[in-house]
């Protein structure tokens, strides 16, 4: 689910660069895409 929407909103990203639609919208969610991935992935490790 996670892989999912990170796709997603770099699509989004790559999209928006290109067309310069949605301006800082579509950065401030990659962004927090990010942080949510380095969170799942740190917690993840911390697990094992």
């Amino acid at each position: 689910m996670l892989w999912t929407i990170i796709g997603v909103l770099l699509l989004l990203w790559i999209v928006g660069l290109v067309f310069d639609l949605a301006g800082g919208m579509i950065h401030l969610l990659l962004i927090v895409a990010a942080v949510v991935f380095v969170f799942n992935f740190i917690k993840g490790r911390a697990r094992r």
